[in-house]
């Protein structure tokens, strides 16, 4: 159970699933006042001791490539109150860049990453489980798109990439995380049924505690 002046939301779900569109939906609606997006993905680990080339060999969808002992400490220092300086990730080099980032706890926390149902440690600090799901096909190209047009890869590395190392690891640790989720989501992010009743439902959050969500609700796209 976290601090009553906090509600922790996590949503989780298959890369490509649609999870960032519902949480950046979910964000706009409830307002930037009221919500901060901590992103699981700031935290893989830094090898710096590896050259590129064995940088771009490992296996970035396991648990172990994640240090979330340190997502774990600096999300119970928000759930305090606490600011924290959170790393981020420069998925062109494999590395943590050299800049960090001040992270301010606001009302609604929401944690984003694909394996963030995975440690039970982490689990136990969220108010809320959200699996955004959606048709493996949908996922891929949309994983392939994403990886291209922001991450400056190539095709033949991102197919690669899919068949030896995300879909196993899909397979193996994210789609079996599904059972730990209070609301699963199917459809991915255009589900805006599904959308608008955690709207409603963090309203309510900000509410009990006299914050001021935004007017009005129009549809998720």
């Amino acid at each position: 159970m976290t601090d009553p002046a906090h509600f922790v939301i996590g949503v989780a779900g298959g890369s490509g699933s649609g999870k960032t569109t519902v949480i950046r939906t979910l964000a706009d609606k409830i307002g930037p006042q009221n919500v901060i997006v901590v992103q699981h993905d700031w935290y893989y680990n830094h090898n710096p001791h590896l050259s590129f080339e064995e940088r771009a060999l490992l296996n970035y969808d396991h648990p172990d490539s994640l240090e979330t002992c340190l997502l774990i400490s600096h999300l119970s220092e928000l759930i305090q109150g606490r600011p924290v300086t959170a790393p981020l990730y420069d998925f062109s080099n494999h590395l943590r860049k050299k800049e960090t980032q001040l992270v301010k706890p606001r009302r609604i926390i929401i944690i984003d990453g694909i394996l963030i149902f995975r440690e039970a440690a982490l689990r136990e600090l969220m108010d809320l489980k959200v699996f955004v799901d959606a048709d493996s096909d949908h996922r891929f190209i949309r994983r392939m798109e994403r990886d291209i047009k922001e991450r400056g890869r190539l095709l033949e590395s991102v197919v690669k990439q899919y068949l030896e190392t995300v879909k196993p690891m899909h397979d193996l640790f994210v789609e079996n995380s599904k059972r730990y989720a209070d609301i699963i989501i199917p459809h991915g992010g255009r589900n805006s049924v599904a959308i608008n009743l955690l709207i409603a439902k963090l309203e309510s959050v900000l509410a009990s505690h006299g914050a001021q969500a935004p007017a009005g609700r129009p549809d998720a796209e």
